[in-house]
């Protein structure tokens, strides 16, 4: 168990660790030759150009001004100044709200800091409680431990001190969460109004196409929304299914960086020709020459794509019964996007089309019947792989400790004996292991959310972020807690009574807290101080520079600025926020390391959001109820502890006045979920008409079919020379007004007359006027 000086070593570890990262990034960000890296986002809006282009020779590589290196945290007051609606500008809503994240969590905590260390610290620490408990029943405790509620003595009238300060934790962090909440609905509602205009205000996307003999789908979607929209339907593009197109693609363009690295490599040595081997990564089988070879192999593979690209457009079967249908007016996009189409709830769905750039193509060619199956696998491996977890986390983390050590190797116990050494172990090792056994989960959730067939990258990272938020609780809160108390007291569960068990489970459960602390300070300070040197993006950006760029456009792709990483980044924030909840009545000494946590990642975040990452994706905030939810739950959790805490404690009279805590936070937050959550899910019809009524004003011969047209083509058909016949193939209309005729023989799938043909008998075809 970790004591007061092992927690001040390892503080001294991460802080020495965050100060060094941040001396390496003052030093690496003013190198001209590193500009594109720490300032991307500034080069992809075309606002900055690269330093190295003029001056002397030394001075396009290093910068030789001594003086700017001794303001080397000046970065730190410029993130701060940019305002807050400068900065939904530049980097869109969805940064700014999460760095609100940030920002609500020190709003949060630090009142509850001041008040639990004025009111709670005294109480715990005036009493001898874990002395006598050392002495008589052989219960492990420290320092730290002393200023939590295990020092309190059971039957203790001290414990309502714990009561009123629970009620006042939630009561403040409810207020805080509903002003948060009406804050950014207004925002989102606000941001939605002024942005400019999108291709997803227009559109919908529509699945579960029903199948019809003789009909397309491309003429059955013409067909239907003619019908059933007939003054606004403007224009629709059938979903096809490319995967392996978009495949060949891929595999063209690494065969193309192969080729410009072989070509340069061989304009700066003419002398003789490269050859390359052709067997498993180049390392034996005929040698060849390496430019004619990836000249071949380009060709060949060219032709596998013009192919497959026929093959595309021409067979029936690779267009999925799924289509993007525009419409002339916000209004009418919301209306078709909001409603149920026909009487078979399972035909015809409609929702809301993603952004252009947040589509997730691969996904669209999966059938919509799959989906359901997809998911309960996928809810079955979760499972599974959540609770398996527990049993090599707990190994790693018995290992990280001097018992686990001497156990796994003895010839190691004359180092680990060593006092600095024991402090390091038990004040850093345990946080580190855990966080490298973590490194590969988020690639394992969002492979498992790509699986169950969500269509755009906005909700496979808000699935993924549920997923590890649900991961962090139970492995790394729960089984870390668990475990870890029946591990440090294995002496005492086994030399005591059966029914004395839960009682010292009770006191060992506040005595993790020492753990976490420790995590925090690795993850939280070292960790987020990390972040900002980008060492992977400035490692990749400069080995492209040297081996594959040949213009400013491959000097731009090198660029990798990164996004906020949603489906990583909230759930460590979420952990935070249970932890700080559960332990602000238990254990107040851990609340000051959270709000270190807080305040450092949100100036390094905010400076990165507004010098590096470029977001992949607008979702207006579309996030916030399920950041909301989670710090309720957390919350509740927070409330359920405590009584079980105060329940081993014998407060009998006491616990049950928190009953009501958690009936009351989750009434709270079905209030906040029927008062703001709609904002969030659904776009106002009076907002809509506003927004349509003003552009038509403003712009009344506005062709929108030419902008909506190719909005939403497949990113492997784009720039292609014939988009115009593929255009046509996959179901475009011509500009003018036609006649649409259909083949069909039945009105299965049109319920109502049809207002175009103004015919209602099901046998007669169907013939009507595009107005």
């Amino acid at each position: 168990m970790a004591t007061l000086q092992d927690i001040g070593v390892s503080a001294g570890i991460n802080i020495l660790s965050a100060f060094v990262f941040f001396i390496i990034f003052a030093v690496l960000r003013l190198q001209p030759f590193n500009d594109r890296v720490y300032f991307s986002k500034w080069y992809l809006k075309g606002i900055r150009s690269s330093p190295a282009r003029g001056g002397a020779f030394a001075q396009r590589f290093v910068n030789l001004d001594f003086r700017s290196y001794m303001k080397f945290l000046n970065w730190m007051p410029e993130a701060l100044k940019m305002p807050e609606p400068e900065l939904i500008d530049h980097a869109g809503l969805d940064s700014v709200v999460y760095l609100r994240i940030y920002w609500l969590g020190l709003k949060i905590f630090a009142p509850i800091a001041v008040l639990a260390w004025a009111v709670l610290v005294p109480v715990n620490w005036t009493n001898n409680t874990l002395e006598m408990a050392k002495h008589l029943r052989n219960v492990t405790s420290s320092d730290i431990d002393k200023l939590s509620v295990s020092n309190i003595p059971e039957y203790s009238v001290r414990f309502w001190t714990h009561i009123v300060m629970a009620y006042a934790f939630t009561i403040w962090t409810c207020y805080v969460l509903m002003k948060e909440y009406e804050t950014i609905a207004n925002m989102r509602l606000q941001f939605v109004a002024s942005e400019a205009r999108r291709p997803d205000q227009f559109t919908v996307l529509v699945r579960n196409v029903p199948p019809d003999a003789d009909e397309s789908v491309s003429e059955l979607v013409e067909h239907f929304f003619l019908v059933n929209h007939p003054d606004n339907y403007l224009t629709h593009q059938v979903v096809c299914n490319a995967n392996k197109l978009a495949d060949l693609v891929k595999e063209k363009k690494k065969l193309q960086n192969w080729l410009d690295y072989y070509q340069l490599k061989y304009a700066r040595n003419n002398t003789q020709r490269i050859v390359v081997k052709l067997g498993f990564h180049g390392l034996w089988g005929k040698k060849v020459d390496a430019i004619e070879h990836y000249i071949a192999e380009i060709d060949k593979i060219s032709k596998e794509i013009g192919k497959e690209r026929e093959e595309v457009v021409n067979d029936p079967k690779s267009i999925m019964p799924a289509a993007f249908v525009s419409f002339k007016t916000r209004w009418a996009a919301a209306v078709c996007a909001q409603t149920q189409q026909t009487r078979n709830p399972t035909q015809w769905l409609t929702e809301w089309a993603p952004e252009p750039r947040d589509v997730y193509w691969s996904n669209l060619a999966i059938p919509y019947v799959s989906l359901t199956v997809r998911r309960l696998i996928m809810h079955v491996a979760f499972f599974f792989l959540t609770f398996f977890f527990i049993i090599p986390i707990a190994f790693v983390q018995s290992l990280a400790t001097i018992e686990g050590i001497e156990k796994a190797a003895p010839f190691l116990k004359f180092i680990v004996e060593d006092k600095f050494m024991k402090s390091v172990i038990q004040g850093f090792l345990p946080g580190i292991a855990l966080k490298l056994f973590l490194a590969f989960l988020p690639s394992i959730l969002m492979i498992m959310s790509k699986f169950e067939g969500f269509t755009s990258i906005s909700s496979l990272e808000r699935r993924s972020a549920f997923r590890y938020y649900i991961f962090n609780l139970v492995n790394v809160f729960l089984a870390s807690v668990i475990t870890g108390a029946a591990f440090e007291q294995l002496n005492s569960f086994l030399n005591q009574s059966p029914n004395q068990i839960p009682k010292t489970i009770g006191v060992a459960i506040p005595m993790k807290a020492t753990f976490f602390i420790t995590y925090i300070m690795v993850d939280g300070w070292a960790g987020v101080a990390g972040e900002i040197l980008m060492l992977k993006p400035l490692i990749m950006f400069h080995l492209k520079n040297a081996f594959l760029v040949k213009t400013e456009k491959d000097r731009e792709e090198a660029m990798d600025p990164g996004s906020i990483g949603f489906n990583t980044g909230e759930p460590r924030i979420q952990l935070y926020f249970l932890l700080g909840l559960v332990y602000a009545p238990v254990t107040p000494m851990l609340l000051p390391f959270i709000l270190v946590f807080f305040a450092l990642a949100y100036i390094v975040y905010r400076h990165q959001i507004i010098n590096v990452y470029n977001q992949e994706y607008e979702s207006a905030a579309a996030f916030w109820p399920d950041v909301h939810g989670r710090v309720i739950a957390a919350l509740v959790i927070s409330q359920l502890l405590l009584m079980g805490l105060l329940g081993t404690k014998h407060a009998a009279l006491a616990a049950p006045f928190l009953i009501a805590l958690p009936v009351l936070t989750i009434g709270f937050h079905h209030f906040c979920k029927g008062r703001y959550e709609p904002a969030f899910i659904r776009y106002p019809l009076q907002e809509a008409m506003m927004k349509d009524t003003l552009e038509t004003a403003r712009e009344p011969n506005l062709n929108l079919k030419g902008y909506l047209q190719n909005a939403y083509i497949h990113p492997v058909f784009k720039g292609d020379e014939d988009d115009d016949d593929i255009d046509d193939k996959l179901g475009k209309f011509e500009d003018e007004a036609i006649i649409v005729p259909t083949k069909r023989q039945s009105r299965r799938n049109t319920p109502a007359p049809s207002r175009i043909s103004g015919e209602s008998s099901p046998s007669l075809p169907f013939s009507g006027k595009l107005v």
